[in-house]
């Protein structure tokens, strides 16, 4: 293979890349939100400067995707915390486990999202929406709302989504130290509502040495949303240089 031929693919193996060189549109992409209070000290301990932190929110999200060019469908769950940087309201996103590999390996390298394998899922269950996690063969998290109890407002819903997502983006060099290490920014795009509930909910997470979201206990319920949406996901830009000390 020639150097100029090298130089046209994004990843490995060459002859095989582990996703496609594409830029993924989501269609029915059904999302359950929890957005609960927890101890601002184990916020602190876990977002980076520059970012800002203001209420102890996190929002616990499980994503199920109905159909991604490229992917297939995949379901997806993680932890959001509103943040803020230079005036900005967005959010940091902390953690994000997913039952597809290419999504995961796309996700990391292409872009700064902090995916890792795991077992997420969302159904229906005796009329509530239920969102789990697993690790392995251990449960880490559930979450339950009641099913599509109210409707709400779709500027609300795409609000919710749609704000700024900040991403630590770390490579390591072959000393061992990074290579790369930027806080990036990127957003949602052409988003379509189509469906908007809220409800009450319940969330409980569990310990676990390798899928820690219990470290960001649940001490209080704030909302929940449950929505099905159409977007595309825009490409990252870097905001802050931590090897610089200073803005990109």
């Amino acid at each position: 293979m020639q150097a100029e031929d090298v130089r046209q693919h994004l990843t490995t193996p060459l002859t095989s890349p582990a996703y496609a060189p594409t830029v993924p549109r989501f269609t029915d992409r059904e999302y359950l939100n929890v957005v609960y209070r927890t101890d601002p000290d184990a916020l602190r301990a876990v977002v980076p400067e520059p970012l800002r932190i203001g209420e102890p929110l996190v929002r616990f999200e499980v994503m199920k995707m109905g159909d991604v060019s490229g992917y297939g469908p995949y379901t997806e769950a993680g932890q959001a915390i509103p943040v803020g940087f230079e005036g900005e309201h967005g959010e940091y996103l902390h953690a994000m486990y997913l039952d597809n590999f290419p999504a995961t390996a796309s996700g990391r390298e292409v872009s700064a999202y902090p995916k890792v394998l795991g077992s997420p899922s969302l159904t229906v269950d005796s009329g509530a929406l239920v969102g789990t996690l697993d690790h392995g063969s251990l449960r880490v998290a559930t979450a339950t709302m009641g099913y599509k109890h109210h409707e709400l407002d779709r500027r609300e819903a795409e609000a919710q989504i749609t704000v700024p997502t900040f991403m630590l983006k770390t490579i390591p060099g072959y000393d061992g130290l990074p290579r790369v290490q930027e806080l990036v920014r990127a957003r949602i795009t052409d988003v379509t509502v189509k469906e908007a509930w809220t409800g009450p909910a319940r969330l409980q997470l569990f310990q676990h040495v390798l899928a820690p979201l219990a470290d960001l206990p649940v001490l209080e319920i704030v909302s929940a949303s449950h929505l099905l949406t159409d977007l595309t996901l825009s490409g990252a830009e870097p905001v802050h240089d931590y090897l610089k000390g200073a803005a990109s």
